[in-house]
């Protein structure tokens, strides 16, 4: 077969060649040779970032004993992990009682009243004073053991009961009385009329003639429904003056010590009443 003129052989000069050209033929195929290295390459790369991202996850996420990566906890895992915190009844307690109520309101007044609870101690103590108690005594014929104004007095305001102690110390004595009403009212009327005409208690040493004839200092004062009076003065007869101190201490102590012993009173009524009220409602809140 031939090709005419301008056939595909045909070159710039219009001569023909059937031979190839072959250093174009190796510059092209070290050029593909290039071009694969190149994708081979970023291949690699890509594999290894996408095996680094996978790492790095495992390890946020943890990891157990041994060098095993362990899951992290799901929602549901966090959700039954139980409160160790404790939980208690709600335990409501109304305010501690007022020890003035049980001193002023004879509904509440309930403790025992005898000379052996009113005046339990032995001795008299004040600050640094102390009398030996002699003898002690009780009524409820109020009037039994007063004398003068204070008879009536304590007869019209509905005295319940009139307890008496006497101390002595030093060649001095004070007999105090405690005069129950049925209010703080009367008891107030009581000491406002100031007829603190105490019957003295003789005994245990204190002669039988103790203020009686003789002029002793007497006192009279009152808090809730009780209101309780003094009369002290020297075992040999001598009168209380103005300018004398024994018998005027020995009188004050007695009166700060029968407010004491009332006051007394009322704090351990409340102090009871209110272990009982908190005994009460823990019981209740635990059948809540």
């Amino acid at each position: 077969m031939s090709f005419g003129q301008g056939g595909p052989f045909d070159g710039p000069g219009g001569s023909s060649s059937s031979t190839p050209d072959w250093g174009a033929l190796a510059e092209e195929s070290e050029a593909q040779t290039r071009r694969k290295r190149r994708l081979w390459i970023g291949g690699a790369l890509a594999a290894l970032a996408v095996a680094g991202i996978v790492t790095a996850a495992v390890m946020s996420s943890g990891g157990s004993k041994g060098g095993k990566p362990t899951a992290a906890p799901t929602a549901s895992d966090e959700a039954a992990v139980p409160d160790d915190k404790p939980s208690f009844p709600d335990v409501s307690v109304p305010p501690p009682p007022n020890p003035r109520d049980y001193i002023s309101d004879p509904k509440k007044d309930k403790a025992p009243l005898t000379p052996a609870t009113l005046f339990a101690q032995k001795s008299m103590v004040v600050g640094e004073h102390s009398y030996p108690r002699t003898k002690t005594a009780t009524t409820k014929d109020c009037t039994a053991g007063a004398q003068g104004p204070l008879v009536s007095s304590l007869s019209h305001n509905g005295c319940r009961q009139l307890l008496r102690a006497t101390y002595s110390k030093g060649g001095v004595a004070v007999t105090i009385g405690v005069a129950v009403f049925d209010s703080p009212a009367k008891a107030a009327k009581v000491m406002n009329e100031n007829k603190a005409n105490l019957m003295p208690l003789p005994g245990g040493g204190v002669p039988s003639d103790f203020c009686q004839g003789t002029k002793c200092r007497m006192a009279t004062n009152a808090t809730g429904r009780y209101a309780y009076f003094t009369i002290a003065g020297y075992l040999n007869g001598k009168d209380v003056t103005g300018t004398e101190t024994k018998a005027q201490q020995i009188a004050r102590d007695g009166g700060a010590y029968a407010f004491s012993q009332i006051t007394q009173r009322g704090k351990d009524q409340a102090a009871k009443a209110a272990e009982q009220q908190l005994k009460d409602a823990q019981k209740k809140a635990g059948q809540s």
